[in-house]
Formats: structure tokens, sequence, C-alpha cells
């Protein structure tokens, strides 16, 4: 059995998720702390990944990046760099359609806790970069974690938009499931079963440690409050 979908989902998944926490984590801080005009377009925009098929984030990204597209066309010109029909197509597929899970959980997660303990430490002469990192990001922590959790299974389980921007090249953008859809359509069942398997498996280990996780966090801050 090569298991070269099984590396190659996992490194895509893990590339797209370090993005997406990144860049979720920033936007979603900036924009809650933030008042201007047009902040729910902004907002709309952001989310609309998570309610439209994957084909068309697809269809839009192969647009942007194909070799005709805005981007593509000058990745292409100034760096001799193709997106499409690569492994660097479907982290970019990933990482647009996991971001709104992130984001929604990052952006909730820093609005749920008590804003007078910054102002409080503000307040003593604490700079900003250091009141994100010792007070912020702690807080903020568990349901970040939630959300970069969530971003992994679902970077890991991305079909649509990769099949639009990446295709299918066996042992280069082939991921689990990629390689279920063709051991389907060429009736390899057996293979398919292996790779649904195996997405199950991963899928339910990283949901089963963040309930347990959390469950533990809670218990925890529990017995200490008594």
């Amino acid at each position: 059995m090569d298991l070269t979908p099984l590396f190659l989902s996992l490194r895509i998944a893990g590339i797209a998720t370090i993005v997406v926490f990144v860049t979720g984590v920033f936007l979603a801080r900036v924009i809650t702390r933030s008042q201007f005009p047009g902040k729910r377009i902004v907002e709309s925009v952001l989310m609309l990944p998570l309610v439209l098929p994957p084909t068309v984030v697809g269809f839009g990204l192969l647009y942007l990046f194909g070799t005709n597209g805005p981007i593509g066309k000058l990745l292409l010109h100034w760096f001799d760099f193709q997106v499409v029909f690569t492994w660097t197509g479907a982290v970019i597929a990933a990482v647009v359609v996991a971001f709104p899970l992130m984001y929604q959980s990052a952006a909730a997660s820093f609005q749920k806790y008590d804003h007078n303990i910054e102002n409080a430490a503000r307040t003593m002469g604490a700079s900003d970069w250091r009141i994100f990192w010792t007070i912020s990001f702690p807080l903020a922590w568990p349901g970040l974690l939630a959300g970069l959790v969530l971003t992994f299974a679902r970077a890991l389980g991305e079909f649509g938009a990769t099949l639009m921007v990446a295709g299918y090249i066996p042992n280069k953008t082939e991921t689990i499931p990629l390689a279920i859809y063709f051991a389907v359509e060429s009736g390899n069942r057996d293979i398919a079963l292996f790779w649904v398997i195996s997405i199950l498996i991963i899928g339910f280990a990283a949901i089963l440690w963040l309930n347990w996780w959390s469950e533990r966090n809670i218990l925890r801050f529990s017995s200490d409050d008594l």
C-alpha cells in the first residue's frame, strides 16, 4: 500500500493549519477590537468560504492563480512559479476553505473574556504586545485550540477546491480525499475503504482529544474555584 496520500495530506493540512492559525488569530484580534465602516462586510467576506460550495471556491482560486489569472500571471512572470496543479495549490485551497472556522473561533474567544483585565494592564504601562501574549492569548487559548483542531480536520478533508486548483496527480497532489474518490471511480473499493477508515481515525482522534482536553480543563478550573 502506497502511503503517499497520507503523508501528503498531513503535510498540506499541517502547513495550511499554521497559516490559517496565524492569519486567523491576527485578523480576529484586529477586527474584533476595531470599529470601522464596512466591518460587517469584511467579516462576511472572510466567512464566505464557509457557506459556498467548495467547487465555487476552487473556481475563484483557479481564476486568480491560473496561468492567465491576475496573481498566477505575476507569479509565473516574476518568480517562474506555478500554483495550479501543484501541492502548493492544494495548500492554498485548504487555507481558504478552513480559514472561516479559525476566524470564527478566534473572534468568539477574544470577545468572551473580561476586557477590563487588559485595560488594567494598560494603565500600569504594559504594551499592547505584552498584553496580547500575557493576557489576551492565554485567556482565549481554549477557543483558539478548538479552532486549531477544527481547522486541521477541515484542511485534511478538503476535496472540491483542491481538485479544482491542484488537480489529481498521483504522488504529487493526491491527497486522501482525492485518493478515495478516484479509487472508487476506478473500482478499487478496498483502497478506497482503507483511506476512508484512515481519515475517519485521524478525524475522530483529533475531535476526541479536543473533547478530552476541554473536559479536563473545565474540571481543573472548577476544582481551583473550590
